[in-house]
Order: C-alpha cells, then structure tokens, then sequence
C-alpha cells in the first residue's frame, strides 16, 4: 500500500513558477483555473462569435486614449517586456487582442474553449492562455529559458529555442509558451478533442488583484456553462508558488 501511494505522489504533476521569476516580477500574480471532463467540440460554428464580439466592445473601455500605446493596460505589459530578452516584435498576448479590437477588427473564433478565454482577455484586458494538460511532460514551469528548449509553434517547420534568460513555460519536452504570453507551443495547444484543460490569466499590475479573480470566476463559469466537466481556480504569487495540477 505504501509503494503504491508513493507511485502515484511521484506522478502528481505541479505547476511551479520558479525563483527566477520572481526575482524579476516580484509583484505578480498568476490566476490558474484547472478544467477536467470538459467537452470542447465545436457543435456551433458561429456559436461563440456573439460573445466574442461583444467582449470587444467591452474591451474599448481599457482604450480611453486614442493613442494606443499610451493606455495603462498596453503600457505595462510593454515595461513588463523590456525585464527580460525577447524576441524583436513580440508583445503580450492582450495587446494583440486589443489592437484588433482597437483597429475594429474581428477576432475570428478557433474553438470553444479558446473564444471563451479570449473573450475573457478582453473584457478584462488581461492576459489568457490555455493548454492541454493531457500533453504535459513532467512538471510545467514559469521561468527563464537555459536557451535550448525545444519549441514549434502553429504555422513553423522547424524549432526555434527560446533565448537564454526569456520568460518561458516550460516542460521537461520544451518550451509551452515563448516571451511569456506570446506564441505558444503546437505540442501542447487545446484542440476539440482537448478533455483537461490548464487555463491561466496573468496580472503585472498590483491594483487589478480584483479584476483577476473575476476573470477567473468568469471563466469558470462560462466553461462549465458551455463546456460541462468540473474546474479548480488558484492563484500563484511568490508566497505561493506552486500548485498540484494533475
């Protein structure tokens, strides 16, 4: 019985946002929700573009300035990248949500479980991302790259490492997520067929500690609203660095 409970301890995945990073985000927060049992098929092809369309709308709200770049929401995630080698260009997953709809231009639908985070993103002008937990290799890890992590993202034909000391998720297989929130790994994406889901929203800004637990809560509740299974949220600070996610 002993052997048995210790098998099953070593196979309990965590996430773990490593010292690194904290030595340089201090202040952050990463809100996790964990959904399991989900069904993720696109039964509806147009059935998430209303929510969609609508969380751009909301999302003008975070723009009051004209002058994209000058808007609280763009502006510190554009100091959050310059604390760490990146990638020329990239930017934030939210500034790009924003900027369609700043542009007035429509965010295409993907799949349920993708719109539906993306239409969170939005109304709260918050980075979201989500993965297939089912693909993990060993532990998931938000730190710095050593600079050899195998990495291809959707559209790619060859791997394309991180840089040394970029902030990553990463497994023991590679990298996830490049430039923190800015392209993610086609290993590990949600597709319909994705059953369990790790879903994160991430904040650099202290005074949204309120925004972030209600785009968790919202997320949790469209998902298990439209997608069924069960879901778990937490939120991971430097006191609290880790959870167990499998």
């Amino acid at each position: 019985m002993n052997a048995n409970r210790k098998k099953g301890e070593d196979m309990m995945k965590k996430f773990i946002v490593e010292k690194e990073f904290w030595e340089v985000f201090p202040n952050a927060k990463i809100g996790i929700v964990l959904l399991k049992g989900i069904d993720n098929r696109v039964k509806d092809e147009n059935g998430y573009l209303g929510i969609l369309k609508d969380a751009e709308k909301e999302a003008l709200k975070h723009l009051p300035d004209d002058s994209f770049s000058n808007n609280q929401v763009i502006k510190v995630w554009r100091e959050a990248f310059q604390k760490f080698k990146t990638k020329k260009g990239a930017r934030s997953s939210i500034e790009a949500l924003l900027k369609r709809a700043h542009n007035g231009k429509g965010i295409g639908g993907i799949n349920p479980l993708v719109d539906i985070y993306n239409s969170v993103s939005l109304r709260y002008a918050l980075p979201c991302g989500g993965e297939d937990m089912d693909t993990f290799e060993g532990d998931i890890r938000l730190t710095k790259a050593v600079g050899d992590e195998d990495f291809m993202t959707l559209g790619s034909e060859k791997s394309e490492p991180p840089y040394e000391g970029e902030i990553v998720y990463k497994d023991s297989e590679g990298a996830i997520c490049r430039c923190w929130n800015w392209r993610e790994s086609v290993r590990t994406m949600l597709r319909e067929e994705t059953e369990n889901a790790f879903i994160c929203i991430e904040s650099v800004d202290a005074s949204r500690d309120e925004d972030l637990k209600a785009a968790l809560d919202e997320l949790a509740s469209l998902a298990k609203d439209n997608l069924g299974g069960e879901n778990e949220i937490h939120i991971v600070d430097m006191y609290n660095n880790s959870i167990e996610i499998q």
